[in-house]
């Protein structure tokens, strides 16, 4: 790396740690300029192609550095983009709008901070639309870090005034049982008896003097449950043991790179809904009415998507026309010897 190279990395670094930390207020562009930062990073991007066919080619850090910048600053961008609404994803609203006020939901956070970009728009979405609807909500999870990231998503969604409005109470309203070990077993057990897995909650209060879980049993007191995964154990085996076993009526939040296994259970109907990674979520987000991140980063996505096409683009260029002019140079160097 060259020292010129470095200083803008530096620079770059120091610009994003500043709107990140030392702005007090959140930085958001305004439609014309973000489509004027648009129009720029199309006209440099331009300005490369036009390069590459005359055989001055960019570095690989020039990739990166795009890729970046097509990251981060759609965050701070006004502008949307369309999002179609996907069958599975109205599965589960359809599910949560046709339940009765005071059903009771069962939400297992099945994933740790690695997978929160993807599921906690989900998470959060999910929160907002039961507690607008006054249903109760007991969260638990089979991952470790889980019931941390439900404690996130439901402090945030408390923040909300027509939340806050509520004045809705820990132990009546909501309550999160914690983790426990033992994957789907766990699962199994519950669905005999929750409180043999979960005789405390997470803060250690005793699980019959919570009002909410005083009289759930098991998994014949749930009204619907929503499973937000990252892998083992998940949604698989929410599945296997309590739909197809107990008959538990369940959605489903996964990350992107799982969403494909689910398909089959979506199609035979033991999944009432599925949320696919962070398109997923962004779809509810539009069908619940709740703009939130799960649309936000939905941009900086698409964005990155098409700097990253654009290179490929740019790439084979490069490729086939430098091809070309070693042929004919070859050509050129048989023909004068």
């Amino acid at each position: 790396m060259s020292r010129g190279e470095l200083i803008a990395y530096l620079v770059i670094l120091a610009v994003v740690l500043l709107l990140a930390f030392a702005v007090p207020k959140p930085i958001s562009f305004s439609t014309t300029v973000s489509y004027l930062i648009v129009g720029v990073i199309a006209l440099v991007l331009l300005i490369i192609f036009v390069r590459t066919i005359q055989g001055k080619m960019v570095g690989r850090r020039i990739v990166f550095l795009f890729v970046g910048l097509a990251v981060i600053l759609p965050l701070f961008m006004t502008i949307s983009q369309p999002i179609p609404l996907s069958p599975e994803v109205k599965q589960v609203y359809d599910a949560v709008v046709a339940l009765k006020p005071g059903s009771k939901v069962l939400v297992s956070f099945d994933y740790d901070p690695p997978s929160a970009p993807e599921l906690q728009p989900m998470a959060e979405t999910f929160f907002r639309l039961c507690l607008t609807r006054d249903l109760k909500i007991i969260i638990m999870g089979l991952w470790p870090q889980g019931p941390q990231q439900a404690e996130i998503a439901m402090r945030k969604t408390l923040e909300y005034p027509e939340i806050a409005s509520k004045n809705l109470r820990y132990g009546i309203d909501y309550v999160n049982l914690g983790f426990q070990t033992g994957n789907e077993f766990v699962i199994q057990r519950m669905g005999g008896d929750f409180k043999s897995m979960f005789p405390t909650d997470l803060n250690g209060t005793a699980y019959d003097s919570l009002p909410l879980v005083r009289n759930v049993r098991n998994f014949s007191n749930i009204d619907y449950a929503f499973n937000l995964s990252a892998g083992y154990p998940g949604t698989v085996e929410w599945v296997q043991v309590a739909v197809d076993r107990y008959g538990l009526k369940m959605g489903a939040g996964n990350t992107a790179v799982q969403t494909t296994q689910m398909y089959p259970y979506l199609r035979a109907k033991q999944l009432v809904g599925l949320l696919g990674g962070l398109n997923g979520a962004a779809e509810f987000e539009r069908a619940a009415n709740m703009i939130g991140k799960g649309t936000k980063f939905m941009v900086s996505q698409s964005f990155s998507h098409i700097i990253v096409i654009a290179f490929i683009i740019i790439g084979n260029a490069a490729f086939f026309l430098g091809d070309k002019r070693k042929k004919k140079a070859d050509a050129a160097r048989e023909s004068g010897a």
